[in-house]
């Protein structure tokens, strides 16, 4: 079973592995997943499994102030208007501390914060790569897809990472965001749609291939699913009760005995992965993560070619599993484990700083008859806390000699390159690349 929340530490700075000597760190991207939230559906509620149908987990969420123009008070500025916000049941009775559906709770928002935080020790405490004020907003980028547990999460993390007492009034960061169609921090079948028919294949041939598999548990957790059998393709899903019980384990609530056994919930996330992530096509890949792809490769060649008069230092992008899962697949690196909440992906951007202090003699008398190719650049890919040896670079001179999980930037753009759709719009049609 995965690491239970008291012992899983989404950013340790402990496990971070200091790069070789001759390598400057110069550009850190990193994509988290949101913060602990509430299950996106009433799931397991009642007896037997007796799981919460309302979560009372969200009472810090309920102040905030929203900026309102107020153009009677005469000097067109805006005031703050302060407020709460309240989950309404059904019934018309409330409770302020109720999560929504799908809701970051006050977990949440520690965890999220306490990641900022980690952030800020790592990179400006241990390692002084980042500023321990931040003068220069250009310096920081930060976005979000466009769903509030997301945005919610990279708020507390900027808090972390540069609180406004750290941050000057004229370097207040931004947070982005995109519309849905423009969205790529997630595979968006929304604005695809053959990505959204290959998901929907492969996720029947999930379920031809792997509900057998799912058979055995239903003498055990069928009751507490109104009697259902337990199904990649059932009703609750089989994403949807793993959902639910991650949701529940990840706030310490109680779940059935049965769901605490190794046995029961590696099958079941073994079934749902394979509906999600296995065996995925090179179309999949394009399609969902490809345009990422492109543009973390080309944020990171931009940096390669301009160094220090791109100010652009650390990325930090809020999103969800589906995005980390689909990453690390898209590079080959997935352990075929659900992505846990806050868990990320860090890509990290060093310059060989060995190449000019290494020249000879005769090199250096006849640089100025030589192109100037400028020092080797590599990436290197962390993911769960470790070092990733991307499949893509292991060939010889596609790395740093004697250290594979420095891949060169030449070896991961050009993987990128083949990844990244010519045409998005055209490739996304039914039919696909054959309809061109």
């Amino acid at each position: 079973m995965a690491e239970s929340p008291k012992s899983y530490s989404p950013l340790d700075i402990g496990k971070y592995s200091v790069a070789p000597s001759g390598l400057e760190l110069e550009q850190v991207h990193i994509y988290v997943r949101h913060g602990e939230r509430t299950p996106v559906g009433v799931r397991l509620a009642g007896p037997p499994a007796n799981l919460p149908e309302h979560w009372m987990m969200c009472k810090t969420t309920r102040r905030f102030q929203a900026s309102v123009n107020a153009p009677g008070i005469g000097n067109g500025m805006d005031e703050f208007q302060q407020s709460r916000r309240v989950v309404e049941r059904a019934d018309g009775t409330h409770n302020e501390s109720q999560c929504l559906l799908g809701e970051l709770t006050d977990l949440g928002r520690k965890s999220t914060y306490n990641f900022g935080t980690s952030l800020r020790e790592l990179y400006v405490e241990r390692l002084g790569f980042l500023p321990d004020s931040l003068q220069n907003a250009e310096a920081v980028y930060f976005r979000t897809t466009n769903v509030p547990r997301t945005t919610e999460s990279l708020q507390q993390i900027v808090h972390g990472l540069y609180p406004s007492s750290k941050c000057h009034p004229e370097a207040i960061p931004s947070i982005f965001v995109r519309n849905g169609r423009d969205e790529n921090l997630l595979g968006n079948a929304g604005s695809c749609k053959r990505l959204e028919i290959l998901l929907i294949g492969f996720a029947q041939a999930a379920a031809s291939a792997y509900n057998h598999t799912l058979e055995p548990l239903d003498k055990k957790i069928s009751r507490y699913i109104d009697g259902h059998p337990v199904r990649i393709d059932g009703k609750p899903r089989a994403s949807g009760i793993l959902d639910t019980i991650r949701a529940a384990t990840a706030h310490n609530i109680k779940v059935p005995s049965e769901f605490e056994e190794k046995g029961v919930i590696d099958i079941i996330e073994k079934a749902v992965v394979a509906e999600w992530f296995a065996d995925k096509t090179e179309e999949v890949r394009r399609l969902g993560m490809g345009r990422l792809l492109d543009d973390l490769s080309t944020k990171m060649q931009h940096k390669a070619a301009h160094g220090d008069k791109d100010p652009l230092k650390i990325l930090v992008h809020s999103t969800h599993d589906t995005a980390l899962a689909g990453l690390a697949s898209t590079l080959d690196v997935f352990d075929d484990k659900w992505p846990q909440f806050t868990s990320s992906i860090t890509f990290e951007l060093f310059k060989s700083t060995s190449v000019k202090n290494g020249l000879s003699i005769f090199n250096n008398l006849m640089s100025p008859f030589r192109s100037k190719a400028g020092p080797e650049h590599y990436i290197r890919m962390r993911y769960q806390n470790k070092n990733m040896v991307l499949p893509l670079c292991a060939e010889e001179g596609k790395h740093l000699p004697g250290s594979p999980e420095f891949c060169t930037l030449t070896a991961f753009r050009e993987r990128a390159k083949e990844l990244t759709p010519v045409d998005f719009v055209s490739e996304c049609a039914p039919a696909g690349r054959n309809s061109l």
